[in-house]
């Protein structure tokens, strides 16, 4: 069974974000091992420097990379960030059955803080992937991600859910 991990900057701070994410976790685990995993969030001031910044970009992008490098050699990752690539469901669909029938094992989505992904972490991964050339916070992000994963199980299992 493929595992399909979320790794992530920051924790869901409230509750219905949690209970959401939880929900798809657990539609999910009739498809795949799904997971959400969270590494700490840098903190910044409230007028930070881009020195500030690119420093804590960078030191998420560590805490990311040690995530992703725990994972399997043959994983497949995939970097979200705003100037990647955007699909349709049915095409995020086909590309984890590919990656499924390619014969790797684990597939990670990550997601970086405030400040994005640090080029590391985009060099890192197999593809870059956007929902959109909109902005959403973070935690709605993640939600939305889950959604459209579980939503690529079901198109390929042929269920009613996506229509």
């Amino acid at each position: 069974m493929l595992a399909v991990n979320i790794i992530c900057v920051g924790d869901q701070k409230e509750k219905y974000w949690r209970e959401a994410c939880a929900e798809y976790a657990k539609r999910l685990s009739r498809f795949c091992k799904f997971r959400i995993v969270e590494v700490n969030e840098s903190r910044l001031s409230d007028a930070p420097s881009d020195a500030d910044i690119a420093k804590v970009v960078a030191s998420e992008g560590e805490r990311l990379m040690k995530e992703i490098s725990k994972g399997a050699a043959d994983g497949f990752v995939i970097a979200m960030c705003i100037e990647g690539k955007e699909m349709p469901s049915e095409q995020l669909s086909q590309m984890l059955e590919r990656v499924a029938v390619d014969g790797r094992s684990r597939v990670d989505f990550v997601i970086g803080g405030s400040y994005g992904l640090s080029e590391a972490v985009k060099a890192r991964a197999d593809l870059r992937l956007s929902m959109s050339p909109m902005t959403f916070p973070h935690q709605l992000a993640r939600v939305m991600l889950c959604e459209q994963i579980y939503r690529a199980f079901s198109i390929s299992a042929g269920t009613k859910y996506h229509k």
